[in-house]
């Protein structure tokens, strides 16, 4: 292996042996504790977006006290809110600006499925957009449900369980369902 093929496969280039194993492991953990989130506040879920990074819910514990503004400096994109056909384009724009390996979170219902908006001017999924990694329930997910995505999305950084099942997808996202956390219940006729 040429070191051409080293530095277009990046550490998964590499063979593994005693040296090159804990250094895998030292580059996830810091994958997992460094991510920057690209906010992309959409509707109703960016409210409980902006509320998990207050004080009350503190992110930075999490190493993501930092949204940023320019996706070039971003590895994380938390979609919340419903997804228009307008806005897929752009959202699909900001994603290819992100940065080597990227990961995304689709928070709450209306992102995830188009929600109660079935009609041709939402996109009924943003996994029809981005490759999604973790989807975050609820309408809108309590600040609660987005930190267990978040450290969900962390321990399968910290795992590299996300860049294997993306492998397996044939580049698509992890796909990963997580529990709803902040109380809130199926109400009837909702279903």
């Amino acid at each position: 292996m040429g070191i051409s093929d080293i530095q277009s496969q990046g550490i998964e280039g590499l063979d593994h042996n005693f040296l090159t194993a804990p250094l895998e492991k030292l580059v996830n953990w810091s994958r997992a504790r460094s991510s920057w989130p690209a906010t992309f506040g959409l509707a109703c879920c960016a409210i409980e977006m902006m509320a998990t990074g207050g004080s009350h819910y503190d992110l930075a514990r999490l190493g993501m006290e930092v949204f940023r503004a320019s996706p070039r400096q971003a590895d994380v994109m938390i979609v919340a809110g419903r997804v228009s056909q307008k806005m897929a384009p752009v959202l699909r724009q900001i994603y290819d600006q992100m940065m080597e390996p990227k990961w995304v979170i689709s928070m709450g219902v209306c992102a995830s499925s188009g929600g109660m908006f079935n009609n041709y001017a939402i996109v009924q999924g943003v996994d029809q957009i981005v490759p999604v990694d973790v989807y975050a329930p609820g309408c809108p997910p309590g600040p609660e449900t987005l930190l267990h995505a978040i450290t969900t999305l962390h321990t399968q950084i910290e795992n590299g369980e996300l860049l294997k099942r993306r492998e397996a997808n044939g580049g698509a996202g992890a796909g990963m369902y997580i529990e709803q956390l902040d109380g809130q219940t199926l109400s009837i006729g909702a279903a």
